[in-house]
């Protein structure tokens, strides 16, 4: 080793899903949207002045901050903006994490979670979910520097109830609870209401699910206004531009569309009802998903095998090679024709090899 690879920051990074880039697949991978954004974000964006692209984009995003305290009917100063829900909870993870206590989150879950305490050599520990992959809150009811969890839950889909998550607030004031709400517009039960009743809490939620802006790159936090400032300070501390004059005004015509927003996600709930129908009949378990994906496992063909035979035939999902959830799959929500494609292959392949 050279000397100055002593003091690199080494760390096992975030694997994302894959993109490929072949034609003609069913991309049932990374949880994208199947519908495109409003049609008033391909108007905004038609109509944009070049112009504006020489000047630097306004540091506080005061547009989409405002589009989106209007739709939950909060103040702008209860908002934070970022480059994408990840990039909200990175600076989450820099402002609140510092304790030298561990932060917790569960065993099964998204996995970025441990990448960023590694990364920022944060002290964690990850509490293992229960047999049929809900979270116990008691478990949570200890001595601890932060807690963070998705709900619905990825990779599985499980809600946590509100009054479930409302304990876990409770029995830790003293720290900053997160809760990750990427997919919670898909039939689950934000914890929103609660950031006026618990100064200690934040609902982060994105635009790359259920607004079909993955590639806009826009998510953001919900939180008392001490708690925005904070994350403020440490974005303009790292970089004040981080979001850009085209995404500011998509963002904001994409929040401003609430019908199409509610059409397109009732179309993604109506077809994975309909999925689950399916599945079921097929063979296949699952818990009751309120996301855009469901995490299925079947009672006698092997997950690994039919990831592979599913990607054969130009269907591609995700599988993760991990411990205690080595045999699901978690399958997307796509249109109702690329369900009913995938369904069928299913049906065919299990009828000659199970």
């Amino acid at each position: 080793m050279r000397n100055w690879e002593e003091n690199v920051r080494k760390v096992v990074p975030y694997v994302p899903g894959e993109q490929p880039k072949e034609r003609n697949l069913i991309k049932l991978n990374t949880n994208e949207n199947p519908y495109p954004p409003s049609p008033k974000v391909e108007q905004v964006l038609q109509e944009m002045n070049i112009d504006c692209m020489r000047l630097y984009p306004d540091p506080t995003a005061h547009l989409l901050v405002e589009a989106i305290a209007d739709f939950y009917h909060l103040k702008e100063e209860q908002v934070f903006v970022g480059v994408g829900s990840d990039d909200v909870l990175a600076m989450v993870f820099m402002t609140f994490f510092n304790s030298t206590k561990p932060i917790l989150f569960p065993d099964i879950t998204y996995s970025f979670y441990d990448v960023w305490a590694d990364m920022l050599r944060i002290p964690y520990e990850r509490i293992p979910l229960k047999e049929d992959f809900t979270i116990e809150p008691e478990d949570y009811f200890r001595e601890n520097g932060g807690i963070i969890f998705p709900n619905p839950n990825a990779p599985t889909g499980v809600e946590l109830p509100l009054a479930q998550i409302e304990k876990i607030i409770q029995a830790n004031p003293d720290v900053i609870v997160v809760v990750d709400e990427a997919y919670v517009d898909f039939g689950a039960e934000s914890a929103l209401p609660l950031i006026d009743k618990y100064d200690n809490l934040l609902v982060v939620q994105t635009f790359s699910k259920s607004r079909g802006m993955a590639g806009m790159r826009i998510g953001y936090a919900m939180g008392n206004p001490v708690l925005i400032k904070y994350l403020n300070d440490v974005k303009y501390s790292f970089n004040s531009y981080t979001m850009d004059q085209t995404t500011i005004a998509l963002g904001k015509a994409a929040v401003e569309d609430k019908e199409y927003f509610e059409d397109t996600v009732n179309k993604v709930v109506e077809t994975r009802e309909w999925t689950k129908k399916e599945l079921s009949r097929l063979g296949f378990t699952f818990g009751d998903s309120k996301a855009n994906f469901i995490f299925a496992s079947h009672k006698e063909c092997p997950a690994g095998e039919l990831f592979a035979a599913l990607r054969k035939a130009n269907i591609i999902v995700r599988y993760f090679d991990k411990p205690r959830i080595d045999n699901y799959l978690r399958i997307t929500i796509g249109t109702q024709e690329q369900m009913e494609t995938l369904v069928k292959f299913l049906e065919n392949y299990l009828s000659k090899g199970v």
